[in-house]
């Protein structure tokens, strides 16, 4: 059963991403292994990033998590010690450890030597906001200087974009391409009423691009994990809150999928 969406479904963006987001990028790691030539290896990696505001994605990226509990009254102390009793506090706050992220990568290596050639990144919610937003940006200013291509695929509404730029179109969803030695970047953006794109996918020179249908991807995501089994979708969308006309158009859409 498909999603009723032609492209991201915006209910994929809640609790639901951490899975979303593992799935994509095995399944584009699967397709991509299918148009290489023997001379690529396609893998799927993971790297470990800090998120020191764990609370800002509770129900989303985390486990919900206790922040504080409230105190109890104290008793009045039975000695004659003391001349008064203790205020009670008003709360207990636990220390706020970092909680450890796994974002897995797909990495286009060159077979013979092992070295890096594209890597394509599925943004993450601690991809797009503070503390996780800059060392991420130095991330993708790393892989330039290397010569490495980057792709990003943003398909997360909330959160600020790691590319800045001036002429950046607004969109729903982004993804970009920057090639290595480039000075630019191409852009493909898309509301929710759009299809996802079939960008290339660029290789070591002289070998000629390959492609990625990220639409394909995420519809057999969508398919092979049944996920019209984990939504509700007569409950709100995830958040940011989508203008009335969208919405409406939402609604719409929802409804021929029901009739289907």
């Amino acid at each position: 059963m498909s999603s009723p969406f032609p492209g991201m479904d915006p209910y994929l963006e809640g609790h639901l991403f951490p899975d979303v987001h593992n799935s994509l990028a095995y399944l584009i790691k699967v397709q991509l292994v299918l148009r290489l030539s023997p001379n690529y290896i396609v893998h799927l990696n993971n790297y470990t990033v800090e998120d020191t505001s764990p609370t800002e994605d509770v129900g989303i990226m985390y486990p919900d998590v206790e922040v504080f509990h409230k105190v109890e009254m104290l008793r009045e102390p039975e000695s004659a010690y003391y001349a008064l009793a203790l205020t009670p506090e008003t709360a207990v706050l636990p220390e706020l450890k970092p909680v450890e992220v796994q974002i897995p990568v797909v990495e286009i290596r060159d077979r013979k030597h092992n070295q890096l050639v594209t890597a394509i990144e599925i943004l993450s919610p601690v991809n797009k906001r503070n503390p996780g937003l800059q060392p991420y940006r130095e991330k993708r200013d790393r892989l330039h200087k290397a010569g490495v291509h980057l792709v990003e695929i943003d398909l997360l509404r909330r959160g600020e974009r790691p590319l800045k730029h001036p002429k950046l179109p607004k969109s729903h969803y982004l993804v970009t391409l920057v090639r290595a030695g480039s000075g630019s970047t191409q852009v493909w953006a898309m509301s929710m009423k759009d299809p996802l794109p079939v960008i290339p996918i660029p290789l070591r020179q002289p070998d000629e691009d390959t492609v990625l249908d990220i639409g394909k991807a995420l519809k057999d995501l969508y398919e092979q994990g049944a996920f019209w089994k984990s939504i509700d979708y007569s409950e709100t969308s995830p958040p940011p809150a989508f203008t009335p006309e969208e919405t409406a158009w939402m609604a719409e859409r929802i409804a021929e999928w029901k009739n289907i």
